[in-house]
């Protein structure tokens, strides 16, 4: 049976994220989309802390993580997500419009699965969204869901 632990979108500008969740849902993926919009509320979720104490979702099939982000950039959940025993091997793509090879070196360093940069053009972007969205939800078999308890979490 696969595994149909959420997707999480972390992606601040409301435009990207409505064209990635309509990428995704044409997919037919059965895995819900959760989408947040800073990296705070993102480590919240998956430290099940803050508006998000006591749910024990299993931690998502794949984090689809924007690089520049209020609160808490992507590079810094990255770092936070990695140093954390209960949440390490959650998968994460780093999807954002940076070109910028020292954004790239550093995601690939704090252990980053995949770098995406995301297109311009419309129908590439769309795209690029559904093969990532078939291959983390589909085709990769993730790490077992983790069991975070309320409260816990670790890292930073």
């Amino acid at each position: 049976m696969r595994d149909l632990r959420p997707i999480l979108l972390v992606e601040d500008n409301p435009k990207d994220a409505e064209l990635t969740k309509a990428a995704l849902a044409r997919c037919q993926l059965l895995n819900e989309v959760t989408h947040v919009r800073d990296g705070e509320e993102a480590l919240h979720y998956l430290r099940s802390q803050g508006k998000y104490a006591g749910q024990n979702h299993g931690g998502p099939v794949v984090v689809l993580l924007d690089l520049k982000l209020p609160k808490v950039d992507g590079l810094e959940v990255l770092e936070q997500v990695r140093s954390d025993p209960n949440l390490s091997s959650t998968p994460i793509v780093m999807l954002t419009s940076s070109r910028e090879e020292q954004d790239l070196v550093k995601s690939y360093k704090l252990g980053v699965n995949a770098f995406v940069v995301k297109p311009v053009d419309f129908k590439e972007f769309f795209e690029a969204i559904q093969g990532l969205g078939m291959f983390w939800g589909i085709t990769n078999l993730p790490p077992p869901p983790f069991a975070i308890q309320p409260g816990e979490g670790g890292g930073k």
